[in-house]
C-alpha cells in the first residue's frame, strides 16, 4: 500500500476500557448513596432560577429526550425545595346568602378548613337542641300567653260592648261563617223572619238605621282589634326573636372567639346567625306533612335538607397533612381535572347543584406550591391548554362547566367565586413541543420565561464515575436489588459510553441504565448470587439485543443465501459497500448496500436514480449534488463536464435519506473514472463537502458492527474492515467480538479525513497529489480521472462536431432541390 495511507485503530482504540479500580470498592453496598441529580448542571440552574423568582410568567418548561429521568429528577427537586416552605391555606366555598348564585370562597389557615367544617356541623346540631329547648320552655310559653290572653281579652271586651247596644237598639251580634253580622231579635233571640214581617214600617226603619249605625261603628271597631292583633302579632314575633337570639348567641360567640383572627370567618359566623335567627321554624321540629303521599314526603324531607345545607362549609382543599408546599403531578390534566368541576346530581326528574358540589381540580391543589404536567397529555386534552394560559395570565382560578363554556349545554347552575392563583407550573417534554410552541403560540413564551435544558450526557471524568456508581447504589437500595461488583460498574459505565455515542461521555438516560441493572439483578438471583457480577451485565445487555433483533438476523440470512448479493472479499470496479442504519424503535443495527455507478459520454452530469424514483430524501439528494461540485473542482476546472454517470443503491426498495453515504458514492464513481478495482472486503461510511473533506456521521457503532455481522457469516479472512471518518473516532464504543477481531487482525477499521486518504485504502494505489500545471501525479487514481474526464469531453466534442457537419449537409441538399 501507499506509504500515505491511513493507520488503522487498535483494540483500544475502538473501545475505552472502563477500569474497575477506579471505584476503590468491593461493590456498590460499599459507597454511599447519592441522593443529588448528576450531570444536569445546566438544567438544575434553570430550575433554581425559575422556581425561586416570584414574578409573574417565570414558569418553567423541562426540556430534554425521554429516558433522562425528566419527571423523577423533577419529583425529588421540588419535594426537596417544598419541604422548605410552609404549608398554604385550605380553601372552602360557603353560601352566600345575599346572592345564592355565587358561593363565597373563604381562605383559612392549613388544617383550619376541615375544622371550620367540623365546628359548623356541631353548631348546627348544638342551635337545634337550644332553639327546641328554648321555645319549649315555660318562660316562652308563658310569655306568649300572656300576649294571646290580651288579646283575647281586649277583643272579647270590644265584642261586649256592641253586643250590648246592639240589644239595647233591638239587634243581636252574631258571628257567621262570613263574619259579624247584626239580625233583629226579641228578648235577646233572633227575630224569626214571620216576626219581621209583621213589624211596622216605622219598626223596620228604625231596626235598619239601628243596623246601619252599629255595623259602622262595627267596622271602626274591627280596625281597632285588627291593630291591636297585629301589635300582639309583632309581640309575639320580637319575642320569637328574642328567644333564638339568646338560644344561638352564646354558641356563636364561642366560634366567633375561636376565629378571632379570621376576618372572613367572623363575617360568615355573623351572617349564618342572622340567618338562622331568621328562620329559626326550620329549627324547632322535623315534622312531616300529615296525610302525605311518599312523593310528597320525600321533597318535603327533600327540601328540609336543603334549606339546612345552606350552613355547611365545603373543604375545596384541605392541606392539614402538608409538611410543606405541595407538589401536585397531573397525570390526566382534562379541563375538569385541572380547574375543578360543579358537580350535578338529578332530583326528581331535574339536575340540581349547589356550592356543596364544588370539587377541586390540580390548579387548587397545587395552589401555593407547584404544578408539574407532561406536554403532550396537556396539549391532547381539549381546552386544557387555552384554560391554563388564560387561569396564569389572570392569576385567578374560575371553575365552570366545559359543556356551558362551549355552549353544548345550558342548566340552573353556579358562579363560585374566583380563587387567587399563586402558583409555578413546570411542563415537561421534548425539547420539539418547546421550539413549536414557543414559535407558533405568543402567550406561551410570555408565560414559560425560563427553560431547563436536560442534556442527554455527561463527561465522563473520574468525579463523575464515582457519582455514577454513587447514584446506582441508591438504584440498589431503592429497589432492594443485589449491589453491582466493580467489574459490573465498570461495564455499566462502558455501555453508558455506548449510549452515549461518545467514549469521552456518559449517558444520562438514567432509565436505560436502570433497566439494564434490574435485567441484571434478574439474572444474578437466578444464578443464587450474591451481587451482580459484569457476566450478569452482560447477559442483560445480550439478551436485551437478543430479543428484538430478528430482523436483522434474517437480514444477514438473505445476504449469506445470496438473496442480497454482498460481496466481502475481492475486488469490483465502480462498486462499493456502503453501510446505513436501520431504526425499529427499540432496536437499531446497520447493514451493507452494494452502491454502483455507471459513467458514459453526456451532458446529464451525475444523475440520482433513488431521486429519479422518488425515493431519495432532500439530504440524500444534497450528498450527491456535492459531488458534483467535488468532480467540477477537482477535475473539470478548465474543461466542461462531458459526464453521464448513474448512482444507485442496488437492491433497495425503500426510502434513502441522509447523506453519511455520499463518500461511499463518490469512491464508486472515482473508481468508475478511473478503471481501478476498489476491495469489497471493506465497507464504506461517512459525508463529504465540495473540499473533498469526509465529515462525521451518525450510528458509526452500529454501521460497523453490521459490517462485522456479515462478514462473520460469510467468513473472516483478516482482509475486511470499515473506512469511517477520523472525525467518529470519539464515538467508537464496539462490542466485544468486534474488539477482539480487531486485536487478532480479523478486522480493521481504518479512519479517514479526505477522500484521497480513502481511496488509497479502498484501491492500493495512490490518489495523486495536484501539481502546479494543473494535472495530479501520473498513473495516480486522480490523474486516471482526470484523463477520463477529458477523454469524455473530447468524444462529446467530435460526437457534437458530427451532428453538426451532419445537420450541415443535410441543409446544403435541401437548399439545392
Amino acid at each position: 500500500m501507499p506509504a500515505g495511507i491511513p493507520k488503522e485503530l487498535t483494540a483500544e482504540q475502538v473501545r475505552a476500557k472502563c477500569n474497575p479500580a477506579l471505584f476503590e470498592c468491593d461493590s456498590t453496598a460499599d459507597l454511599k448513596p447519592i441522593d443529588t441529580i448528576i450531570g444536569q448542571d445546566r438544567a438544575l440552574s434553570a430550575l433554581k432560577f425559575g422556581l425561586s423568582i416570584q414574578k409573574t410568567g417565570f414558569n418553567i418548561y423541562v426540556a430534554g429526550p425521554a429516558g433522562t429521568g425528566k419527571m423523577t429528577v423533577m419529583r425529588s427537586f421540588l419535594e426537596t425545595l417544598a419541604s422548605q416552605k410552609s404549608a398554604p391555606s385550605d380553601w372552602c366555598y360557603v353560601y352566600n346568602f345575599r346572592d345564592s348564585y355565587c358561593p363565597k370562597a373563604l381562605e383559612v389557615p392549613a388544617g383550619t378548613g376541615l375544622v371550620l367544617q367540623k365546628d359548623m356541623r356541631d353548631l348546627l346540631d348544638k342551635v337545634r337542641r337550644s332553639i327546641v329547648q328554648a321555645f319549649s320552655s315555660k318562660e316562652y310559653d308563658e310569655r306568649r300567653s300572656e300576649i294571646a290572653d290580651e288579646l283575647n281579652r281586649k277583643r272579647g271586651t270590644v265584642f261586649t260592648v256592641v253586643s250590648e247596644k246592639a240589644r239595647e237598639r233591638g239587634l243581636l251580634l252574631k258571628t257567621t261563617q262570613v263574619g259579624l253580622v247584626l239580625t233583629p231579635a226579641i228578648d235577646g233571640q233572633q227575630m224569626s223572619e214571620e216576626d219581621y214581617q209583621n213589624l211596622s214600617a216605622e219598626k223596620k226603619e228604625e231596626l235598619n238605621k239601628a243596623r246601619e249605625e252599629l255595623t259602622a261603628e262595627l267596622k271602626e271597631t274591627l280596625v281597632e282589634l285588627q291593630s291591636e292583633e297585629n301589635d300582639a302579632q309583632k309581640q309575639l314575633e320580637d319575642t320569637d326573636h328574642e328567644v333564638a337570639v339568646y338560644a344561638v348567641s352564646h354558641l356563636f360567640e364561642e366560634l366567633r372567639n375561636k376565629y378571632a383572627e379570621l376576618t372572613q370567618v367572623v363575617h360568615y359566623l355573623d351572617e349564618v346567625k342572622k340567618n338562622i335567627v331568621e328562620h329559626f321554624g326550620q329549627f324547632r321540629a322535623d315534622e312531616k306533612p300529615e296525610g302525605a303521599d311518599p312523593m310528597a314526603a320525600a321533597m318535603h324531607e327533600q327540601a328540609r335538607k336543603q334549606a339546612l345545607q345552606v350552613y355547611e362549609v365545603n373543604v375545596l382543599v384541605d392541606n392539614s397533612e402538608l409538611e410543606g408546599a405541595p407538589v401536585v403531578v397531573d397525570i390526566n390534566p382534562t379541563f375538569s381535572n385541572l380547574f375543578g368541576r360543579i358537580e350535578k346530581e338529578a332530583q326528581f326528574g331535574a339536575l340540581y347543584t349547589d356550592f356543596t358540589m364544588i370539587r377541586s381540580g390540580s390548579l387548587h391543589r397545587a395552589n401555593g406550591g407547584y404544578l408539574v404536567i407532561r406536554v403532550e397529555d396537556l396539549l391532547t386534552n381539549y381546552q386544557s391548554w387555552d384554560g391554563l394560559k388564560r387561569t396564569l395570565r389572570e392569576n385567578k382560578l374560575i371553575i365552570e362547566d366545559i359543556g356551558e363554556k362551549l355552549g353544548f349545554m345550558s342548566t340552573k347552575t353556579i358562579q363560585p367565586e374566583p380563587i387567587p392563583l399563586d402558583v409555578k407550573v413546570v411542563i415537561i417534554g421534548e425539547p420539539m413541543f418547546y421550539y413549536l410552541l414557543h414559535q407558533s403560540d405568543l402567550q406561551f413564551r410570555e408565560l414559560f420565561k425560563v427553560k431547563a435544558d436536560f442534556d442527554s450526557q455527561m463527561d465522563k471524568n473520574e468525579a463523575n464515575l464515582k457519582d455514577y456508581a454513587a447514584v446506582l447504589c441508591r438504584l440498589c437500595n431503592e429497589e432492594n436489588m443485589k449491589h453491582l461488583r466493580s467489574g459490573a460498574l465498570a461495564r455499566i459505565i462502558e455501555h453508558s459510553s455506548r449510549l452515549a455515542d461518545n467514549n469521552d461521555k456518559l449517558t444520562t438516560m438514567f432509565s436505560s441504565i436502570a433497566d439494564i441493572v434490574r435485567e441484571a439483578n434478574f439474572y444474578a438471583g437466578e444464578d443464587g448470587a450474591s451481587a451482580i457480577e459484569a457476566d450478569h451485565v452482560n447477559r442483560a445487555i445480550e439478551h436485551r439485543i437478543y430479543r428484538s433483533n430478528l430482523i436483522q438476523e434474517r437480514i444477514n440470512e438473505m445476504i449469506e443465501a445470496g438473496m442480497i448479493i454482498i460481496d466481502v472479499e475481492g475486488e469490483a470496479i465502480g462498486q462499493v459497500n456502503g453501510l446505513a442504519v436501520s431504526d425499529l424503535g427499540d432496536f437499531s443495527f446497520g447493514r451493507p448496500s452494494r452502491i454502483t455507478a455507471s459513467v458514459g459520454v453526456g451532458r446529464e452530469g451525475l444523475v440520482d436514480i433513488e431521486r429519479e424514483s422518488k425515493l431519495g430524501g432532500p439530504l440524500h439528494t444534497k450528498g450527491v449534488l456535492i459531488l458534483s461540485g467535488y468532480i467540477h473542482e477537482k477535475y473539470a476546472r478548465d474543461i466542461p463536464l462531458s459526464l453521464s454517470a448513474r448512482l444507485v443503491f442496488e437492491q433497495s426498495y425503500g426510502g434513502v435519506d441522509g447523506d453519511s453515504a455520499s463518500s461511499t458514492e463518490l469512491y464508486s464513481l472515482l473508481s468508475r473514472l478511473s478503471g481501478v478495482p476498489i476491495k469489497q472486503s471493506i465497507a464504506v461510511t461517512g459525508s463529504v463537502n465540495q473540499r473533498g473533506e469526509v465529515q462525521a456521521i451518525g450510528g458509526i457503532n452500529e454501521k460497523v458492527e453490521g459490517f462485522f455481522e456479515v462478514c462473520r457469516v460469510r467468513g473472516l479472512n483478516g482482509s475486511q474492515g470499515v473506512l469511517m471518518p477520523a472525525s467518529n473516532t470519539h464515538n467508537l464504543m464496539l462490542k466485544d467480538d468486534v474488539v477482539e477481531a480487531i486485536r487478532e487482525g480479523k478486522f480493521h477499521i481504518y479512519p479517514v479525513s479526505t477522500i484521497d486518504d480513502g481511496i488509497e485504502v479502498l484501491t492500493g494505489m495512490k490518489a495523486g497529489q495536484f501539481l502546479e500545471d494543473g494535472t495530479f501525479e501520473s498513473d495516480s487514481i486522480n490523474d486516471r480521472v482526470q484523463k477520463r474526464l477529458a477523454g469524455l469531453a473530447e468524444k462529446l466534442r467530435d460526437f457534437s462536431k458530427g451532428e453538426e457537419k451532419t445537420d450541415t449537409d443535410k441543409n446544403d441538399k435541401e437548399a439545392e432541390s
